[in-house]
């Protein structure tokens, strides 16, 4: 535990114009001091100086929203030799219960990472965290794709019945390009020309959104060769799940073993026994996109991957569920991909 190794935890609760942070002796978890600073420059070097005054000595800081609010923090920090964790948010029972306000929080994040055997180190690296930011954007376009498309169906279900029946049985390549091309038109009724209004803004906008996830795909790719290439030669590992799998395990050393890779995907099996059944489930806790990640890598070797089919097939024929030899699936595939992850050369430039 920390406590044993350091003389003080500065916890550092972080928001987008101040932190505030709260010095607490290891030994005893009694607090010492605590300020707030402004979340810029100066008010990094602030929070230095406080640390240096009240917690000499060895001191470990625990940042809470480390790769958010506190990223510029834990950067500044980083750079001037500090040792930094990333707190997590305290329990929504724990709140309820003992209150919550933002001293309270920095108090909790340095008493946290006291109890904890390892903790989290925060993601480091500047192609990470570019992927991180790419990833985001390229989810957000292909979210305006597919409710763009799903809009543009019901519009053509709504439509006059000579506009309806002239494109509702296109195929999807077609129906984009008549829509996008369609003009204002004198000779058409006010419903009509709403319509082909609406459907040319929706093919548009399926179009663009298109053309930046494509144009983000291939800057992605470019940063997962540079940093782990031996992933893109798994079988149904294309660069986004290569992308997610990077950013959430980050440099060697935030992750401990494989097993908390495994927790952290959501993918450790948890007991659900009950009387003379014996059995696992799948958590429904950890990160929920590389959860995703490793969730499509599955559906994809079902399909194409001849080992993966049989090794359902064996473990249905001893009686498992499907979903079962799919949530072990899971675990094996966590474990073989941390380990591919913990065999390249880090690089965090």
């Amino acid at each position: 535990m920390l406590a044993d190794e350091l003389d003080y935890v500065v916890g550092v609760d972080t928001h987008r114009d101040q932190h505030v942070l709260a010095v607490v002796a290891a030994p005893t978890g009694a607090l010492i001091a605590q300020r707030s600073v402004a979340a810029n420059a100066r008010g990094y070097a602030e929070a230095v100086g406080f640390a240096e005054r009240h917690a000499p000595g060895a001191r470990v800081w625990a940042v809470e929203g480390a790769g958010h609010y506190g990223a510029g923090l834990t950067r500044c920090l980083s750079a001037r030799g500090e040792v930094v964790h990333e707190s997590g948010r305290s329990s929504r029972a724990e709140r309820r219960l003992r209150g919550k306000d933002d001293p309270l929080d920095a108090t909790r994040a340095a008493r946290s990472a006291l109890a904890s055997n390892q903790p989290a180190s925060p993601r480091s690296g500047q192609r990470q965290e570019a992927l991180r930011v790419l990833l985001l954007t390229r989810r957000s376009a292909v979210d305006v794709r597919r409710v763009a498309l799903v809009q543009l169906r019901s519009v053509i279900v709504t439509a006059p019945d000579d506009l309806r029946n002239e494109l509702r049985r296109l195929p999807l390549g077609e129906l984009l390009r008549r829509c996008s091309r369609f003009r204002r038109s004198s000779s058409r009724t006010p419903d009509q020309l709403a319509t082909i209004l609406a459907l040319r803004s929706l093919a548009q906008r399926f179009q663009t959104a298109t053309h930046e996830a494509d144009v983000l795909e291939r800057e992605i790719l470019a940063h997962v060769r540079a940093l782990a290439p031996d992933l893109l030669a798994e079988p149904g590992i294309g660069p986004i799940v290569a992308a997610q799998l990077i950013v959430t395990w980050s440099h060697h050393g935030r992750v401990s073993s494989e097993a908390a890779f495994a927790r952290l995907a959501g993918v450790a099996p948890l007991p659900a026994s009950s009387g003379l059944t014996t059995r696992h489930r799948l958590s429904r806790g950890g990160d929920r996109q590389l959860n995703r990640a490793l969730h499509t890598v599955i559906l994809h070797r079902r399909q194409h991957d001849q080992a993966t089919k049989d090794y359902i097939a064996r473990r249905v024929a001893e009686g498992k569920t499907t979903r079962d030899a799919v949530r072990l699936l899971k675990r094996y595939l966590a474990r073989h991909l941390y380990r591919v992850m913990q065999n390249t050369t880090p690089l965090t430039t």
